[in-house]
């Protein structure tokens, strides 16, 4: 892992990011971590948008919780629903 100080970052954004595959890149501002340029792989604009989305999280920490006390609908019961519901139905078109 690569560190840099903020006030010593002279590079554009492009040089750095052009190595995080490598080595990931942590931008600390008086010793402080404030930034990190990491590789991503195997994700779409979606899955990272919503990674980092501070109101999906709450509302999907919100389901994990209420769902652990109240209980719930398992995925493999529901997908038995929902295959159990598509019997029969033509395949949807995209």
């Amino acid at each position: 892992m690569k560190t840099i100080e903020m006030k010593d970052a002279k590079e554009g954004l492009g040089q750095y990011a052009a190595h995080v595959a490598e080595d990931p890149v942590v931008v600390t501002d008086h010793g402080r971590p404030v930034a990190a340029l990491v590789s991503i792989d195997n994700a779409d604009m979606e899955t990272v948008s919503l990674s980092t989305n501070s109101t999906f999280i709450e509302l999907i920490l919100r389901s994990r919780t209420r769902q652990s006390e109240q209980g719930g609908v398992s995925s493999a019961d529901m997908r038995r629903r929902l295959e159990n519901d598509t019997e029969g139905q033509p395949p949807c078109e995209k």
